[in-house]
Order: C-alpha cells, then structure tokens, then sequence
C-alpha cells in the first residue's frame, strides 16, 4: 500500500511538473509554435481567450464524454450480447423510451453548445470602433499591407530565406510585418489580388479568408509587446507555405514613430493620445526588424 501511495504520489508530481513545464515553455514561444505542445497557442487577444475557453471548458468535457458513453455501449454489446451469452436472442425490435430518449439529449447537447457558440461568433462580428484600420492583400506568394486611414502606401511582407531566419522560425518570419499598437482595437481587411488566400494569427484568434473581388473583415486587440507569427491557411498554390504572416506589436510611442518614419499621419494613428506623444523622438523609434520599410516585388519562385 505505501508503495502504491508513493507511486501515485511521483505520477502526479511528475504530471504537475509537465504542465508547469509546458506553460513556461508556452510563455517563452508566446505568438509562435511551442516544440512539444498538445495544447492550442496560448491566446494574447481577447477573442482568443473566448475561443480557448469554448475549446477546453464547453466542448472537450462534452465531446470526452459523449467518447466514453460510446465506447462503454460497444464494449457492453460486445460482452454482454454475443451469442456465446445469449443464445436465444431477444425478440423484440423497439423501445419507445430510449428512442426518445437518444432523440432528446443530443438535440439538448447541441442547444447546450449552440449558446457559446452564437455568443463567440457575435463577438467576432461585433467589433468595436477601430483605432487602426489595417489592409492585408493575398498575393501569390506573400502579403502586402495598407494603411489607409494613416496614408501609409501598401508594401511588401515576403519570407525571410532559411539562412537569415530566426532559429526555428523559418516560413514563419517576414521581412516587413505589420506592425500595430499593443491594446488597440485593430480592423483587418482582408482581399485576394489573385486567388483565395487566408489571413491567419493563431494568437489573436484570427483566421480570415481573402477573397478576390471581395473585402472581408475581421478585428483584434492585442494584448502584449511583442512578435506574432501565422501562416496563409488556403491552399493557394505551389508555394503556398512561403507566405508567412509575422505582425509587431509595439507600444504605441513605438507605432507612432513608426507612422512618422513611412509617412503616414501620426495625428490619425493615436487618437486618444496627446499631442506630444505623436511625435516621439527617433531614439523611441523601434527596431529595423520591426519597422517594414517599402519593398520590391518578391523574387519569382
């Protein structure tokens, strides 16, 4: 018996010990894949904690369940029903109460669901007022953004080759991210210049299709300085995996200086911020990797 205590004492600390492990390992590739995880990207926008809430609290309890039920219904027909244990099988065909009864509970089940689910689908639609308002072009293959409320022109987001990219960021990193204020309602436009792309950051929640002919939109808010990777999530051709999305999420002094070194008007680009801090000095200014600069036209592949 102290054997048996032990051993179950040293799983479980041993269990703790992976999860507190996975967490600080989820912490230190926030916004990017983390090596050896099982669970969904740790969130850094509101919406994001919505959908991971539906995801671990509503629906795989349910789902975990329903796996269970099942599998305890095969395994009793299995053994309790053979021939070799009921040779003379039982006559009837119909059960009116347990006929109901499986007709019921899964359409309670989905009622169940179908009330998270209709409040994380109105949440992604009821977008506050923007404070940026950001413009994302699906080209085959790479990204190009616009800013037109600051007058910021459209330029180039292309893949950073193998041998310049950050380690275990390759197809991930982009030469010329989008860069937004951190704790700002950010708008997304999304269209495709040629076919069907998907506009994608997995921190955020986000996950849009850009359309040719069609503008979409969807919004996030980012909650943490820091840098953000995703990954056109059509199939849109031969070098579909060579257009990663990488977004810079700056303090808003940063973005402001950031607006001024391309041109665009800083007044427009912190409207609840005073005067003086629209135009900090260029020592605010953020790093080269983080401030896109206008780019030519990606190589052909």
């Amino acid at each position: 018996m102290g054997m048996l205590k032990r051993a179950t004492g040293a799983a479980v600390a041993a269990i703790a010990a992976a999860g507190y492990g996975a967490a600080a390992r989820a912490a230190e590739y926030l916004g990017q894949p983390t090596p050896g995880a099982i669970d969904m990207q740790p969130g850094a926008s509101p919406l994001r904690h919505q959908q991971m809430f539906f995801h671990n609290v509503i629906l795989l309890p349910i789902i975990t369940i329903i796996a269970l039920f099942v599998l305890f219904l095969l395994l009793w027909c299995v053994f309790r029903f053979n021939k070799r244990a009921n040779p003379e099988p039982a006559r009837f065909s119909h059960n009116t109460p347990i006929e109901i009864v499986w007709t019921v509970v899964p359409v309670l089940i989905l009622m169940f669901i179908a009330i998270f689910s209709f409040k994380l689908l109105y949440a992604f639609h009821d977008m506050p007022p923007p404070d940026v308002t950001v413009k994302a072009t699906g080209n085959q293959w790479y990204w190009s953004y616009e800013y037109p409320d600051l007058k910021i022109a459209e330029y180039t987001s292309n893949i950073v080759p193998e041998d310049k990219a950050p380690k275990g960021l390759f197809r991930l990193a982009a030469d010329n991210p989008m860069v937004v204020p951190v704790n700002k309602v950010v708008r997304v436009l999304t269209t495709g210049a040629d076919v069907i792309h998907s506009w994608t950051v997995p921190a955020f929640g986000v996950k849009i299709d850009a359309i040719p002919g069609k503008m979409n939109q969807t919004w996030f808010k980012a909650e943490r300085i820091g840098t953000y990777y995703g990954q056109c999530s059509e199939l849109c051709g031969i070098d579909h995996a060579f257009m990663p999305i990488q977004v810079q999420v700056v303090s808003q002094a940063d973005f402001d200086a950031w607006v001024a070194s391309k041109g665009g008007g800083a007044a427009a680009a912190a409207s609840s911020a005073p005067a003086a801090s629209a135009a900090p000095a260029a020592s605010s200014a953020p790093a080269a990797s983080s401030a896109p600069a206008a780019s030519s036209a990606p190589a052909a592949h």
